[in-house]
Order: structure tokens, then sequence, then C-alpha cells
């Protein structure tokens, strides 16, 4: 019995050995597999930055060099199809060839202007970096040999920015602010303008010895504020909320788009009495016509755009907007072409405005794409302008009673504004 348990024994020791080798060979087979996995769990780790890094050079290109050609080349493309369309124009010498060089240098400049900080100093404008690379296209001799517009090109994309910045103004007045403040708006029209115009016309009499009917025309062409100057700066303080409880941007905004209408059209009557093309009267009466008609033409559209396009349309803004920004570009040049030149503005204000209130919140979305139109047009107005000043034309000895008279003229017109907004109205006092 001894013999045979300790046989059992013998065996049952046997029987237990082999399992547990086994599970030793496999625990070492784990390590050694789990090991191996490691190394190339590492290596692709360290191979996949590599791939990464290739495809950024890889061909074709990707990224922002892809952008970069994809843009060339679609730019040459429509540059091909102008070329086939027009010969050319598109050359160095051609009108589309000079608004392209002049658009790109008055957005470069615009940009360029907006880096330089001076401290202590307020951002610079950049119009005024746009109006110097049109100033230097213009002046520098190799360039301006194929660089020009022709002037009716040149006056009908400057009427153009006109209008669009009329757009902005109709469209960014408060109906509740210029409620309130519709006396103050009218004496800051007439009241600035026809100051400056007389005090202009002063000076030039007896410094520049103009007579007294070209005096009056240089002087309501100075006293014209320039609404792409003013109305983009009334907007932005609008937007960001400065002034607007007290109604000082509505005010503005209103104020020069008038103050530009009245001088239009008291450089219109003066324009024809220097010519000799009626008397005062007639002259007077045309002008009022011409405003009647304006605002006539104004209404009849803004509430036409009220009902049309209808809510039930898809893309309803950019319908707005496009339909709008058409139907005033055709007032003001049709009325430049048939010789109503204060109508066009007037029906782009009236209409935008009374469009604009009955849009009320929806607006904003019309206002952001008229805004974009701005962008594009700004430059090239500022540019145009700023290619319309030639140095060789200028006489070297008008120029010191040119920027002595123009600098006395200035003077008159702080007090104008004063005066007209009234000593004690706070809201307008202040800011003036």
């Amino acid at each position: 019995m001894n013999t045979t348990e300790s046989e059992n024994e013998h065996l049952e020791d046997e029987a237990s050995s082999p399992p547990t080798s086994v599970q030793i060979l496999h625990d070492a087979n784990n390590s050694i597999y789990e090991e191996t996995k490691a190394t190339v769990v590492l290596e692709t780790e360290e191979t996949i930055p590599q791939v990464e890094k290739r495809t950024c050079i890889s061909c074709p290109p990707q990224g922002p060099l892809n952008k970069i050609i994809t843009d060339g080349v679609l730019f040459l493309s429509i540059w091909g199809i102008m070329w086939t369309l027009s010969g050319h124009e598109v050359l160095p010498g051609g009108n589309l060839f000079a608004l392209l060089v002049i658009f790109c240098s008055a957005f470069l400049g615009g940009k360029l202007l907006q880096l330089i900080k001076i401290p202590t100093v307020p951002p610079l404008p950049p119009l005024l970096g746009m109006l110097l690379a049109g100033f230097l296209i213009r002046n520098i001799p190799y360039i301006s040999a194929y660089v020009h517009v022709k002037t009716s090109w040149s006056s009908t994309l400057r009427i153009t920015a006109l209008t669009i910045i009329l757009m902005r103004a109709g469209l960014g007045l408060d109906p509740e602010a210029l409620k309130q403040l519709k006396t103050a708006c009218l004496r800051l029209s007439f009241g600035p303008c026809i100051t400056e115009a007389c005090s202009a016309a002063v000076f030039s009499h007896f410094i520049m010895k103009f007579p007294w009917k070209w005096g009056f025309l240089l002087g309501f062409m100075l006293g014209a504020v320039s609404p792409a100057v003013v109305v983009p700066s009334m907007l932005l303080l609008q937007e960001t909320g400065y002034g607007v409880e007290k109604g000082i941007p509505t005010l503005l905004v209103a104020a020069s788009s008038l103050d530009d209408i009245v001088a239009i059209t008291g450089f219109n009557i003066f324009l024809s009495l220097v010519f000799s093309t009626g008397t005062v009267i007639q002259n007077l009466l045309s002008s009022l016509r011409e405003i009647f008609i304006g605002i006539l033409i104004g209404v009849i559209l803004g509430y036409f755009i009220h009902y049309f396009p209808s809510t039930d349309q898809a893309k309803l803004p950019k319908r707005r907007a496009f339909l709008m920004l058409s139907m005033c570009i055709f007032v003001v040049l049709g009325s430049q072409r048939i010789g109503f030149h204060g109508s066009g503005g007037l029906s782009t204000l009236v209409l935008t405005f009374i469009a604009g209130k009955r849009w009320s919140k929806d607006k904003i979305e019309v206002q952001k794409i008229i805004a974009k139109a701005w962008n594009i047009f700004q430059p090239l107005l500022f540019g145009l302008v700023g290619s319309e000043v030639s140095v060789s034309s200028l006489e070297s000895n008008t120029i010191g009673e040119n920027i002595y008279c123009f600098s006395v003229d200035a003077q008159s017109y702080s007090p104008g504004c004063i005066r007209s907004s009234g000593y004690g109205n706070s809201k307008v006092y202040h800011y003036t």
C-alpha cells in the first residue's frame, strides 16, 4: 500500500509539473509578444509625424500654397476673359488695368497706414493711405504714363461710391432720434455749409482776386461735407454705443448727407450763373424742382421695397440689398444723365430711410451686405480722388495763396456748426 501510494504521489507530481513548465513558457511568450508590440507601437508613433511632414510638401501642394496657386490661376483666367472681350483695356495704358492698379495700391496703402501706431495719437484713418497711393500713382512719371483712367469712368465710379455711402447713411438713421432732433438737423445741414461758402467767397475774392460768382462756386465746393468720411465714422460710433442716447450719430449722419445736397444745389446755381444759362430765380426754381422730384422718387421706390420682394422668398436680405443697390445706382446715374444732379442723392436717402424704417431689425443683414460693397468701392473712391491731383499742373506762386485761403476759410466752419446746433443744446454742442 505504501508503495502504491508513493507511486501515485510520484505520478501526481509528474502530472502537475508539465502545466507549470507550459505556464512558464506561455508567460515568456507573452512578455516577448508585449515587448515586440510595444516596439512596433513606438516605431509607428515615431513615423507618424514624419508622414505628416511629408504631406505638407507633397505634390500636388496642399494648404496655403494650394490656395495661392488657385487664386492666382483664377485671377489670370478672369484677366484672360477680359482680354478677349476688351483687348487693350486690360493691358498697360488701358482703363481696366489702371483701375486694378489703383484699387490694389489704395487697398495696400490703407492697410499699411493702419499698422502705424503713434503714442498718444488716435489711429490714422486708412483713407489717408488710399489718397496717398492715388497721389503717388498720378505723380510718379513712369507709372503715370501707363496708369490713367478716363474721366467718364472715374466720375461714374466715384458717383457709385457716393451712392453706396448715402445708402449706408439712410439705413443708419434712427427715426425716433431724428424726430426729436429734426430742427437741429436742418440747422446743421444749411448753416455750416452756407457760412463756409460765404467766407470762402469773400477770402477768394480779396486774396486770390476771384470774381464773386467764381468765389461762391468755390465756396460751395469747399463747404460740402464728405459723407464718405463722416458716415462710416458715425456708424462705427453707433455700433459701439457712443452718443446713441442723445442721437448724435443719427443727427450727424443725416446732417452731413443733407449738407451734401445743399452744397450740390448751391454749386449748380452758381455754375449756371457763371455760364449765363438763366436768371437767379430760374436756377433757384430749377433746384427746388430737383429737390421735389428727388423726394417723390425716393418715397415711391421706398414704399415699393416695402412689399417687393415678399417675406416668403428665399435669401430675403440678399434680394433686398441687391434690389435696393441697383435702384439707387440707377436713380443717381440716371439723374446725372438728364441733368438733375441734386435729385439722385436725395432719392437715395429717402428710399433707404423709408425701407429701413419698415424692416426694423431685419435691416441689419442688409446693412452688412451694403457695408461689404462699400469695402470694395472705398479704395476705388479715395484712390481715384488722389489720382486727380497733379503737381505738375499747379503753379508754384499760387500754392501759398491757396493754402492760406483754405486755412482761413476752415476757421469759419466750426463757429458755423456751433451756432447752427444751438448754444443751449447739450446734445450737439458737446460734440461740436
